[in-house]
């Protein structure tokens, strides 16, 4: 499955599957080949049983096909260590949860901070990264609340500057608006349509119909299968304007009265031509750094309690 506009790919799935050990064995994923561009924003919609958390697990570098590979920015991160996988982790994948996951007894900016301890960043340069991400996400005059004081949109929000700060490859986001009511759902999908539109890569898990109706891409799974639902439309070719038929040339003939019109846009209905394949990006020479796990919240620069 491929789709999306041309650039390079985050995410490239080939033949990538997952089998949870028996007895019996369960396919959870079956063999699935997708293709994920830098700056898309694609919608990853399924019931639950049908594949969701496995393909999201893989995705997030928690659990490793066992068959088919999967690249993160031009990574085999299916063959690499665990220390590699943690630091792109790190670096280059940013999470944000349906519970938010902020630690109560820290500030705003504070729970931002702690990002940047697993990335590794220099403690003089935390707190104005921190700052800036909570000024994307427009709470920098928040910063300083407990997440007991704010609303459940200031605190997701608060997720998605902690998601941002160490500036990923990738935005993954696992029901962001499933403990959100219908206003606070309309706030933060605007939000994150405008994070797209300034070039975040975008990549939502959602029941939402709503939601992942503004993707420019939705992708179904069920059983275990992956299904295009709305590839995005390909550019038509530059070339020189149609030239007007000459007099007396038969031209089509307008459908009939009452006919269903296509699609805005997509032209007569018929298949989608699939993007021609690309290679991905060259990868770094060497491995990713080495993620280091947190020494302890002074790390932050504040006292462990």
């Amino acid at each position: 499955m491929t789709g999306g506009p041309a650039g390079d790919a985050v995410i490239r799935l080939s033949s990538a599957a997952y089998t949870y050990r028996g007895p019996p064995p369960v396919a959870a994923l079956k063999p699935t080949s997708m293709v994920i561009y830098r700056g898309e924003h694609v919608a990853i919609t399924g019931p639950s049983g049908s594949g969701k958390s496995t393909l999201l697990n893989l995705l997030g570098l928690l659990d490793k096909p066992t068959q088919g590979t999967i690249e993160i920015d031009g990574i085999d991160v299916g063959a690499a260590s665990e220390r590699e996988r943690a630091a792109v982790r790190a670096h280059r994948i940013g999470f944000v949860f349906q519970s938010f996951h902020l630690l109560a007894y820290r500030t705003s900016v504070e729970n931002v901070m702690l990002a940047q301890v697993y990335a590794d960043e220099p403690r003089r340069r935390r707190r104005a990264a921190a700052m800036a991400a909570l000024a994307e996400v427009g709470l920098d005059h928040r910063a300083h609340a407990l997440p007991t004081a704010l609303s459940g949109g200031e605190r997701q929000r608060v997720a998605i500057a902690r998601a941002l700060v160490n500036r990923p490859a990738m935005l993954m986001c696992d029901e962001p608006t499933g403990n959100l009511d219908t206003a606070t759902t309309l706030e933060l999908t605007e939000l994150l349509e405008s994070l797209h539109r300034g070039g975040t890569t975008l990549v939502i898990i959602t029941h939402n119909p709503t939601v992942a109706a503004r993707a420019q891409r939705q992708i179904a799974i069920r059983d275990g299968a992956l299904t295009e639902i709305s590839p995005v439309t390909l550019p038509a070719p530059a070339g020189p304007p149609e030239t007007p038929p000459a007099p007396g040339v038969p031209t089509t003939p307008p459908p009939p009265a009452g006919a269903p019109e296509p699609p805005s846009g997509t032209g007569a209905p018929g298949p989608v031509q699939p993007l021609p394949e690309r290679q991905p990006p060259t990868p770094p020479e060497g491995p990713p750094p080495a993620d280091r796990g947190p020494r302890g919240l002074d790390a932050l620069g504040f006292p462990d309690e």
